[in-house]
């Protein structure tokens, strides 16, 4: 009886020792740090403009094109353009309050759209900087949608509207 015990005691031992450390406390992993940091903290600073401030900045359908509001929230709003029923760019106004840094990339811009500076970004989008604040963009959906045309609708915005925003 003695040995029988034995051959049963120690796997059952061994089994709720592995659940005791399994159950216990774990160290936090990065992400419940990053988590506990952040708890109640807003990625969108309370000075950003709210994204229906920003609507009426853009531009109007015209011309075969149909702009159609997309998404708006605090600090940013974005339109599509769209032609013969397909989507063939996207308009966005960010409010750069919240990510200061992203207006570095237009700091040695050599190029200007309306008077203020702006960059292309990628290959299929083109930005102005409004006011060392707005960030005004127009990103290609499809090939027909060319540079000049992102040029053009980024001129069609009230840019001088916008840069009186507060």
């Amino acid at each position: 009886m003695i040995a029988f015990s034995r051959t049963l005691l120690v796997p059952a031992l061994l089994s709720l020792s592995l659940v005791a450390v399994a159950c216990g406390d774990k160290p936090p992993s990065s992400y419940d740090q990053v988590q506990k940091e952040t708890q109640g903290q807003s990625a969108v600073s309370k000075q950003a403009v709210n994204g229906t401030q920003l609507n009426k900045y853009f531009p109007r359908s015209a011309d075969g094109f149909s702009v159609v509001a997309a998404q708006e929230k605090k600090g940013f709003a974005e339109h599509k353009v769209n032609k013969g029923g397909k989507n063939v760019a996207m308009l966005s106004i960010s409010d750069t309050v919240s990510t200061p840094e992203s207006t570095s990339k237009y700091k040695q811009s050599t190029s200007q759209i309306a008077g203020f500076p702006s960059v292309d970004q990628g290959q299929n989008g083109t930005g102005v900087l409004v006011s060392d604040r707005f960030q005004v963009k127009a990103q290609s959906r499809d090939p027909s949608f060319t540079k000049q045309d992102r040029v053009n609708w980024i001129q069609k915005f009230n840019l001088n509207g916008l840069s009186k925003q507060k």
